[in-house]
């Protein structure tokens, strides 16, 4: 039996000593090279230089399969949903507080009486139409390249991107405000009522002040908005919406300056808005990266700039002019007293409910274009995923909200039987748009934060005026549907909207699209500023490389 195990010892004595062989030596001798590789081949002094091996997992890079599942799916879709609420839920705050500017407007004019309040609603209707749709849309323009120059570190381009944004608007007012100060002559013309064209022509006078104060209140929420800095734009409107009731009465009640008053407070609410927001931006550590000095280097370079502001413009242009068109199409039809009056009531509703996806399109724009910026096209996707996915929640809640509501939703505004009635057969409608408008809205958040304005404009003119208003038209018009044919126009132009821009989405190529950030934002070069106040390397006119690249190239 000694003799049976003999062999088997000295087998197993072999091998052991066989695999002692094949050991390495020292740590120099494995085979291939490990994480730990280029620490342990460090010397002491060369050791602080090495650069974790680890550390592109923090840069997005390819080294997932070292993560968890879970770390790598679902944390990370719950960590952009949590960055996507830090700058959409104060959005949604800074809207609310925006909004009830408004509807204290509205009561003043109201209690000044009927012709007053025909007044000042011809004059808002044609300010939107001629000025702030205008103003807010060139202002988009300068989203994607700060949102994109944040992301890449270029802070110089942020900081002079706004100035020349500023500058820009500032220059826009200049036609509009004679515009305006013609408008008695122009609606004289197109047959408006004279008294009440007088009334509306004094509120327009009075809120050129308004005009230009939005001219910096655009640029300032987007240059801090794009740094993720939307708590400041909060506690600003929130200070000046305090003031803003107490003003009115000033200048209404006590002053009798009547609709003068309700205009001026308006402007001066924004004004004040503007002065804590550039009292910030001054003296905020968390700005003095990209804070620049005032220099004519922002007369120079405004081709990347006004590329991407006049489609986005022409975007803002044709949705907001389309519910201005649906107005002038209800004093067409059966009874228009009470559709006009119905319109009013549904379309300071959309505005209330237009808060939420608006407030998420700002946000997802933001992550989109920091990612893409930071050259991190995965990150950017997954921004985009979160942000459609909490549209399409958004459009369901939006349709809960208008059909549970709609019997009594318009007690609020009138008692007349016929505008209740029709109003609370048209809230539903509105949901079932809420559900194309919410996740249209964000997809075009997303289209401006990859610096595809064009794309949104395109699909805006297509679905909303070659599809919408043919079907709103022919329905109220042609097929008896009369009020409630104009909103299933609607609805028509958003599911097309909605169907239209979904599939441009899925089909971006976000690699693809973080090249093209590189080139917007000025390469890869790396800013030596300390202060922002000087010309870095990297950003020194920084649009030089644009001069002959198409910015909005479809993907």
């Amino acid at each position: 039996m000694c003799e049976a195990k003999r062999p088997m010892e000295e087998e197993a004595a072999s091998l052991l000593k066989s695999d002692q062989e094949h050991q390495p030596q020292s740590l120099h001798d494995q085979p291939e090279p490990t994480l730990l590789t280029p620490f342990i081949d460090a010397k002491p002094h060369e050791f602080a230089a090495k650069k974790d091996p680890l550390s592109h997992l923090e840069e997005g890079g390819d080294a997932a399969e070292f993560r968890r599942p879970e770390d790598s799916v679902a944390s990370g879709y719950v960590r952009e949903l949590y960055d996507l609420g830090r700058i959409a839920l104060p959005m949604v705050l800074n809207g609310l507080f925006l909004y009830s500017r408004t509807w204290v407007s509205m009561v003043f004019l109201g209690r000044l009486g009927g012709l007053p309040l025909a007044g000042g609603s011809l004059a808002i209707g044609f300010a939107n139409i001629t000025g702030y749709s205008i103003i807010s849309g060139l202002a988009m323009g300068m989203e994607p390249i700060c949102g994109q120059a944040f992301g890449a570190k270029k802070h110089y381009l942020l900081g002079i991107t706004f100035h020349r944004a500023i500058l820009m608007l500032l220059c826009a007012c200049i036609p509009i405000s004679l515009l305006w100060l013609n408008m008695h002559r122009i609606l004289i013309f197109l047959g408006q009522q004279p008294d009440i064209v007088e009334l509306a022509h004094y509120y327009i006078v009075y809120s050129l002040p308004d005009l230009f104060a939005q001219a910096l209140l655009h640029p300032l929420r987007v240059y801090l908005r794009t740094q993720t800095l939307t708590m400041p734009i909060t506690y600003c409107a929130l200070a000046a919406i305090a003031l803003h009731f107490p003003v009115n009465y000033l200048l209404v009640t006590v002053f009798d300056m009547g609709i003068r008053g309700v205009a001026l407070s308006a402007a001066w609410t924004n004004v004040n808005i503007v002065l804590c927001l550039l009292c910030y931006v001054c003296f905020s550590k968390a700005c003095k990266s990209s804070r620049v000095r005032i220099s004519t280097e922002c007369l120079r370079d405004w081709y990347s700039l006004v590329s991407l502001a006049i489609p986005s413009c022409v975007s803002v242009c044709l949705e907001w002019w389309w519910y201005e068109i649906m107005i002038l199409l209800c004093g067409l039809l059966l009874n228009p007293k009470a559709t006009v009056a119905s319109m009013g009531i549904l379309i300071q509703t959309t505005s209330l409910i237009y808060i939420f996806p608006s407030s998420l399109s700002f946000g997802v724009s933001t992550r989109v274009g920091n990612e893409l910026g930071a050259n991190r096209p995965d990150r950017a996707k997954k921004s985009m995923v979160v942000g459609l996915s909490c549209s399409f929640v958004l459009g369901f809640v939006a349709l809960c909200f208008t059909t549970t509501v709609r019997k009594s939703w318009a007690t609020m505004y009138t008692t007349d039987p016929e505008i209740l009635r029709i109003t609370a057969m048209v809230l539903p409608i509105i949901g079932l748009c809420e559900l194309g408008n919410c996740p249209q809205t964000t997809g075009c958040g997303v289209l401006r934060g990859t610096a595809r304005p064009r794309t949104g404009a395109n699909i805006n003119l297509g679905c909303f005026y070659l599809v919408g208003m043919p079907v709103a038209v022919l329905l109220a018009f042609v097929m008896g549907f009369d009020f409630k044919g104009l909103w299933l126009g609607l609805m028509a132009a958003q599911m097309s909207c909605v169907v239209t821009m979904m599939s441009v989405i899925c089909r971006t190529d976000w690699k693809i699209q973080a090249e093209r950030a590189k080139v917007l934002t000025g390469g890869d070069d790396e800013s030596s500023s300390t202060n922002g106040a000087s010309v870095p390397s990297g950003d020194q006119q920084p649009s030089d490389k644009l001069v002959n690249i198409k910015i909005d190239q479809q993907r």
